[in-house]
């Protein structure tokens, strides 16, 4: 039953909070750059606890390795950001979209 939060908040939270940052890329206002930064450190670290107490943690894994930095990354550059990054950003909103949809509706 939890699952379905994680699923839902994925969905309607972090998809859409990484949508925006993905789409607006540059042209977002200044002081969403410090939350990118904090989001993205403070996912590195919850995953990094969470690993350490799973047996398969390869999602918490793609979480510190790829997620979290993309998102301190793009805070800590700013409008100074590549697109590329941005773009990046925008590819784990889909994947983040479509992994919690999925698993949301096909529950065991």
């Amino acid at each position: 039953m939890s699952d379905i939060y994680v699923h839902v908040a994925h969905i309607l939270i972090f998809s859409t909070f990484l949508g925006y940052i993905g789409i607006e890329q540059a042209k977002m206002p200044k002081y969403l750059y410090p939350i990118i930064l904090s989001t993205g450190v403070f996912v590195i670290m919850y995953h990094i606890y969470k690993s350490i107490f799973k047996k398969d943690a390869w999602i918490n894994y793609i979480h510190i390795l790829l997620v979290g930095p993309a998102l301190v990354y793009v805070g800590f550059y700013k409008e100074e950001t590549p697109r590329k990054a941005f773009e990046v950003v925008l590819m784990f909103a889909f994947a983040s979209l479509g992994y919690h949809g999925y698993y949301l509706f096909n529950e065991k």
